[in-house]
C-alpha cells in the first residue's frame, strides 16, 4: 500500500507539470492494460497529449484525483477533439498505418 500511495504521488505530480505546461489544465482517462497497469491518458488545455503508465487502476486513480483534474470514462469524441497533433503524430501515424516514414 504504501508503494502504491508513493507511487501515486509521483504521478500526481507528474500529472499536475503537465498541465502547468500545457494550458493550466488537464484531463484524463484511465484505461486498464492488463497485468503492466493502467494507462492515463492525458489531453492538456492547449490540446497537447501524453500518457503515463500506473502500476494499477487504484494508483491511477489515486494520481488524478491527487492532481485535481478531470477524468473521463472513456476517451470520447469530446475528448478526441481537444487533442492537436503536430507533424511528428502525422508522419509516425503514417508510418504505422500506410507504410510511411517509421517515425524513429
Amino acid at each position: 500500500m504504501a508503494d502504491t500511495s508513493k507511487r501515486a504521488a509521483k504521478l500526481a505530480r507528474e500529472i499536475t507539470g503537465f498541465a502547468q505546461r500545457h494550458g493550466g489544465s488537464a484531463e484524463g482517462q484511465i484505461a486498464y492494460v492488463g497485468q503492466v497497469g493502467a494507462r492515463i491518458v492525458l489531453v492538456g488545455g492547449d490540446g497537447t497529449w501524453g500518457d503515463l503508465m500506473a502500476p494499477s487502476v487504484e494508483c491511477a486513480k489515486q494520481a488524478t484525483e491527487s492532481a485535481g483534474i478531470t477524468v473521463r470514462d472513456t476517451f470520447d469524441g469530446e475528448m478526441a477533439e481537444k487533442v492537436r497533433t503536430g507533424p511528428y503524430e502525422w508522419s509516425r501515424m503514417a508510418g504505422i498505418q500506410v507504410g510511411g516514414p517509421s517515425g524513429s
